[in-house]
């Protein structure tokens, strides 16, 4: 088969072990494909897709310039950045993969324990000559308030404990009641979560009931000390509402690994623009470990599938269509 890896912007994945898996395809890997030239030709030829997580937008538009396309191959699980519906119209499988919490896990308490001291001000500062130019906060004994107890939520609720921080959550019905069984306090009320947080943390999916959940008048509620943590989905929050509430003061802080538009390739973009935010360009599940296991199950998927023996497909009917 023809295979193609949009959108590799680190040009990490033709060092992956678990490429040796599809000796005997043609594999072509690109970069950003709004950037490259070859684009639209390698598209035209792929026969198989594995996008790398949300990166690639793949809807009518994109398979129209894909006519050969078999089967999409996703890295982790399937998001709104693959039009299903479109897919199945066209005959194109889809194939969901699986992937591991640790990695952002990882990257959320490093964002959080870098912001609260101030690590990469005071690193960047000693560059130039300046030595102790912050003033940073310990998290022990502050409130956790993390909104979301899936996977990930809970691994950082258990990184929060260890740093002797008040542990508190927010989330479902059915969130709140493992959280309780697993020993942690819950908030009594959403504005609660917002109100009383040092440090908030969100780890929610993004679909149509969470697009825009959280609006300025959440921030508003916010202590003017309060640290702001978003490595999960940009869009969970109302375009512009963080801009604006950082700039106003409430929450005085936030970390942050992803964006409403990307790649942002903007050095002004008003985020990178203010000093208490600390940015990161969505490098969650971006290290070794994670890739290997994310393309080594999208790998084996499209082997499942070119054996004719289609696995983990999201859209059966597409075998009706075909």
């Amino acid at each position: 088969m023809n295979i193609l890896i949009p959108d590799d912007y680190q040009h990490a994945v033709a060092g992956l072990n678990c490429l040796g898996l599809l000796e005997g395809h043609r594999v072509r890997i690109l970069g950003d494909l709004a950037r490259d030239p070859s684009a639209d030709e390698e598209i035209a030829a792929a026969e198989a897709i594995v996008p790398i997580r949300e990166r690639t937008r793949i809807d009518a538009d994109f398979l129209r310039r894909a006519p050969r396309l078999k089967c999409i191959s996703q890295t982790g699980k399937i998001a709104p950045h693959i039009d299903v519906a479109a897919c199945t119209e066209r005959g194109v499988a889809v194939l969901e993969g699986s992937g591991s919490p640790t990695a952002p896990a990882e990257l959320t308490w490093a964002l959080i324990l870098a912001a609260k001291r101030q690590i990469v001000t005071a690193a960047n500062d000693l560059r130039h000559g300046r030595w102790q130019t912050t003033f940073g906060e310990s998290v022990h004994g502050q409130t956790l308030g993390i909104w979301g107890y899936g996977k990930i939520g809970r691994m950082i609720a258990q990184f929060g404990r260890v740093f002797g921080m008040e542990v508190m959550i927010w989330g479902r019905d059915e969130s709140r009641a493992l959280a309780t069984r697993d020993g942690f306090a819950t908030f009594s009320s959403r504005d609660a979560l917002f109100e009383s947080s040092d440090v908030l943390t969100i780890h929610l999916r993004l679909v149509a009931e969470t697009a825009g959940a959280i609006s300025a008048a959440d921030f508003a509620r916010m202590k003017k000390s309060a640290l702001f943590v978003n490595t999960s989905r940009a869009g969970l929050i109302a375009r512009g509402a963080l801009e604006a509430a950082l700039a106003a003061g409430r929450p005085g802080g936030a970390a942050l690994d992803v964006f409403d538009d990307e790649p942002l390739y903007d050095p002004h973009h008003p985020l990178l623009s203010l000093p208490n935010v600390l940015c990161t360009p969505h490098i969650g599940y971006v290290e070794r470990g994670s890739y290997e296991l994310y393309f080594s199950k999208a790998f084996v998927n499209i082997l499942a599938f070119a054996a004719g023996h289609p696995a983990n497909l999201v859209n059966p009917a597409v075998l009706e269509v075909r």
